[in-house]
């Protein structure tokens, strides 16, 4: 390990669906100084619950700012070993919110590291989405390796957008400041809590929901093998400068997904598209959107196509050599747990 039990660490993003499981993994390795910065507006149940299963006296502090305050940033970091940094705006559609709460602030943060010093790992969890595959033929294997997509505004999602400037800034503190850092992607993260079919499998845009995944596979991570994994990542020494991603074992293709989650959550009807139709969907959807000049957003693309819908293979054999990690939550498992949430949520097909 890089730090002690007593040295102090950094969550941003500490009281969402996946920090607040960072935190409960920190804690459940003995680790006793977490400053959790959540932003004024942000409710703390899920770190009160982590609080009151884990925590010793003084283990958590909690820190209410706003990332887009210099500020704050300072207050956040002042005397940190490690940064976790899960804040990001993942709800914005609009480019520069996406860019301000996700790079703007991700610079604010590095800047106050810095000054303070003494910073041995900023962890920054990125995303699947980065990733395209445009240039591998289907079913190839995507991994660590494959070319992120450039330049990332021709995807039309202002979150890979976000998440690519977001990379390359961390990136460039690493080369120019010497910042030591690790990179990690997750893919899908899933389990109770979540929210519902994610668009890998397919979209119900339409008024009827069209399944594009077909036999691709869904490059889940159950949200506690997750935060095991960005856990790890901040503590291994000799790993600086890596990108790791995040998948686990035994993933289901689209269709078995789809299969189970109307077995045990919820029957409804679909219409399965072929790959050559959701591809030709994509590209009229694109050619429109530019017809348009942007009044329908260019949702469904060519881009998005292969990066979603194309199918590819995953790996998660970097992080198991590098880290040590294994998903403690099987596949099976976490889908059972994730089908009876959203059988008690009674939520809708998204």
């Amino acid at each position: 390990m890089i730090i002690g039990a007593t040295d102090r660490i950094l969550v941003t993003g500490a009281a969402g669906y996946l920090g607040s499981r960072v935190v409960f993994g920190l804690l459940d390795r003995g680790f006793r100084n977490i400053r959790c910065l959540a932003r004024q507006s942000s409710r703390l149940e899920r770190l009160e619950r982590v609080a009151a299963h884990r925590a010793g006296p003084a283990a958590i502090e909690v820190v209410r700012g706003n990332l887009l305050s210099r500020e704050d940033c300072r207050r956040a970091a002042k005397d940190v070993a490690v940064i976790y940094h899960l804040a990001a705006g993942t709800g914005e559609k609009s480019y520069p919110d996406a860019f301000s709460n996700s790079v703007v602030t991700t610079r604010n943060l590095l800047d106050a590291a810095i000054q303070h010093g003494g910073l041995r790992r900023f962890v920054n969890v990125s995303s699947f989405a980065v990733y395209t595959n445009r240039n591998k033929p289907c079913r190839r294997l995507l991994d660590e390796d494959c070319p992120v997509e450039e330049p990332a505004e021709l995807r039309g999602e202002a979150y890979c957008y976000a998440k690519r400037k977001q990379d390359d800034l961390v990136a460039e503190y690493g080369r120019r400041d010497k910042v030591p850092y690790v990179l990690i992607r997750p893919g899908t993260v899933y389990g109770p809590g979540a929210p519902g079919i994610t668009g890998r499998v397919g979209s119900g845009a339409f008024g009827i929901f069209l399944h594009l995944g077909g036999s691709n596979p869904i490059p889940f991570t159950y949200v506690d093998n997750c935060a095991d994994a960005i856990v790890l990542s901040g503590l291994i020494p000799g790993i600086d400068r890596e990108v790791l991603n995040v998948v686990d074992d035994d993933l289901p293709t689209s269709r078995q997904f789809l299969r189970l989650y109307k077995k045990h959550v919820k029957s409804f009807h679909s219409i399965p598209v072929p790959r050559m139709a959701s591809y030709a969907l994509c590209a009229l959807w694109e050619k429109y959107s530019s017809w348009s000049e942007g009044q329908l957003p260019p949702a469904f693309n060519r881009r998005a196509w292969h990066a979603y819908w194309k199918g590819s293979r995953y790996s998660n054999a970097k992080l198991k050599r590098l880290v040590g990690w294994t998903p403690r939550v099987s596949t099976a498992d976490g889908l059972q747990r994730y089908f009876e949430s959203c059988r008690a949520r009674a939520i809708d097909v998204a």
